[in-house]
């Protein structure tokens, strides 16, 4: 990753420019954690599971209510 740092006169760093390519795959990167952690915390939690097909239906009911 080729990364550039802005800096103060002083030589203090307090920005960073990386590629946007670099910077697409961090946030996907982000995401895909994301995804892992909220899984994590559903899987470990004591609330009851539904099948996805009707959290689906449940939904869309919602957003037409």
């Amino acid at each position: 990753m080729n990364t550039q740092f802005i800096t103060d006169n002083k030589g203090n760093k307090h920005s960073v420019v990386v590629p946007i390519k670099d910077y697409k795959k961090m946030l996907e990167e982000l995401e895909e954690l994301k995804d892992i952690r909220l899984y994590d915390e559903v899987k470990n939690s004591k609330n009851k599971s539904i099948p996805f097909e009707q959290y689906l239906k449940e939904r869309k009911k919602k957003q037409h209510a």
